[in-house]
């Protein structure tokens, strides 16, 4: 319900859901299973779920009574499973490129064997 003014009645005994609540909880699970796939996949959906995370968190903060305590548990629960996927990524990235790095060295520090077992046939 709005009055003249535009605002929302908050008496009104109508709560509705965070709007990206699901959304953020969704892209936070993928997240954590995302950073399998080289860690690219759960970068990005972690950062996503961040991003409307904080959205969703400044707009609850301003009107706690409008949005109901169950889609808040579910943006928090989705901001923490962001969290872990994107840590998760950044360390499987970084397990990546040291990987990439050392097989790297190992090849230039051996360049007459790196095809070796090639020129035999």
């Amino acid at each position: 319900m709005e009055n003249q003014q535009g605002t929302t009645n908050i008496f009104s005994g109508h709560q509705e859901a965070l709007p990206n609540a699901t959304a953020v909880l969704v892209l936070g699970i993928i997240s954590i299973v995302g950073c399998f796939c080289y860690g690219v996949l759960g970068s990005i959906c972690g950062i996503i779920a961040l991003v409307l995370a904080s959205k969703d968190m400044r707009r609850y903060s301003l009107e706690p009574a409008r949005y109901t305590a169950s889609s808040y548990n579910n943006l928090k629960a989705g901001r923490i499973c962001a969290i872990i996927g994107t840590i998760m990524s950044a360390i499987y990235i970084v397990i990546i490129i040291i990987a990439i790095a050392m097989i790297g060295i190992v090849g230039l520090s051996h360049p007459d064997q790196l095809f070796h077992h090639y020129q035999s046939y």
